[in-house]
């Protein structure tokens, strides 16, 4: 199972990454292997404000749909419009092409309550 370690984690299989002033989000290598096969995502709307821990996406598999839930508050400031044509992207590179939007935080110092690497790893083992 891959779990890159300059990422913070969910308890619920997100991950979030510093990008400048904004934090990428995504769902976890683990996330995608249960959800097996991807066919849709439903991402937040641009200038969509998002609460921690409330869901701000779904994701759809041949399996089931899935929320997604926002690892930290804030304000969505890009989504990824590949998902659009190629929700696929969350299994083949969930934590690169397959991010699922951008938020400007309200508060930063909330990813510091996320898990780190080694906390994710030893909730997934």
């Amino acid at each position: 199972m891959n779990v890159p370690l300059d990422l913070r984690y969910t308890k619920s299989h997100e991950w979030i990454r510093p990008e400048g002033d904004v934090f990428v989000v995504g769902i976890t290598d683990h996330a995608q292997e249960e959800l097996t096969d991807i066919v849709y995502v439903e991402p937040p709307q641009v200038g969509a404000e998002v609460k921690a821990e409330a869901t701000s996406a779904v994701v759809e598999s041949v399996k089931a749909a899935s929320d997604i839930y926002s690892p930290i508050s804030g304000v969505v400031t890009e989504i990824n419009e590949e998902l659009a044509s190629s929700p696929a992207l969350l299994n083949t590179d969930p934590f690169g092409q397959g991010w699922i939007y951008k938020l400007r935080p309200s508060n930063p110092a909330e990813v510091e309550s996320l898990l780190t690497p080694e906390a994710y790893t030893a909730q997934i083992s």
